[in-house]
């Protein structure tokens, strides 16, 4: 069994396969700004020991409103804050920009790709996963491009079986771009899609204990919501579904 394994493990290394599949990583020090990317909500950074992990695939999902965009918004601020440059591609050409600006997004320090991919595609499915394929070919350039913190992938409200038609090799190469660098690859999406091993998924939910809609209003005015956060890192089995309490805030529009 040890030949065999050390074989194996010859074989993955040989095609810089060994990092996802075998080898233990050490863990993040939160004080290695190179090791990872802070989120700049302190609850979710102290959790994941620092923020998101640098050189991997993570991922970000929930359904609609349950905080995912906040999440996002939030992450490329503190980025764009930090001096980094950002990427996102917004595969449904949904995200408003008097909204990034808000959550403090230094739009100057953001290169915002808009696909064309819509949410009900009718008799145009064929269509639809073209636009979907043009997407990950586009976060696929950057990457390729490096010099980014942090590269954001918003297929929140795509049709799930555009992702499903797109090959699974297509995580694992975007896995081996950004291993070794920077950079930050998250996924956003209603589902789970694809993270590396060394990656994040944090699921977003409304929380409710008396299973009422998490939505809080001041008066008539929406004031923001209760979330749970679940992280889930598969080489760290101690915070694998760690649940992280989060509340977000509305911002008003000048």
């Amino acid at each position: 069994m040890t030949a065999a394994r050390a074989t194996l493990e010859s074989l993955l290394r040989s095609r810089r396969l060994d990092r996802t599949l075998t080898t233990a990583l050490p863990a993040i020090d939160p004080y290695d700004e190179y090791a990872c990317a802070p989120t700049a909500v302190a609850a979710l950074d102290a959790r994941l020991g620092g923020g998101l992990p640098r050189g991997q695939l993570s991922e970000v999902t929930g359904a609609r409103s349950s905080g995912r965009t906040s999440l996002l918004l939030h992450a490329l601020a503190a980025a764009t804050a930090r001096g980094e440059l950002t990427a996102l591609v917004d595969v449904l050409d949904m995200l408003d920009v008097e909204s990034m600006a808000a959550a403090g997004v230094d739009l100057d320090r953001l290169l915002w790709i808009r696909g064309h991919v819509v949410m009900n595609p009718g008799l145009c499915r064929d269509e639809n996963q073209r636009a979907m394929e043009q997407a990950v070919r586009a976060l696929t350039l950057v990457l390729q491009a490096g010099n980014f913190g942090l590269v954001a992938f918003d297929a929140a409200d795509a049709p799930s079986d555009a992702l499903r038609r797109l090959p699974f090799t297509t995580w694992l190469r975007l896995q081996r771009m950004v291993e070794g660098s920077q950079t930050v690859c998250l996924l956003a999406g209603a589902e789970p899609m694809a993270r590396s091993a060394a990656g994040l998924s944090l699921r977003l939910e409304q929380r409710s204990p008396d299973r009422r809609p998490g939505f809080r209003f001041d008066c008539v005015l929406f004031d923001g919501l209760d979330l749970d956060v679940r992280v889930v890192r598969a080489r760290d089995r101690a915070k694998e579904q760690a649940s992280v309490p989060l509340s977000t805030q509305a911002v008003p529009h000048v």
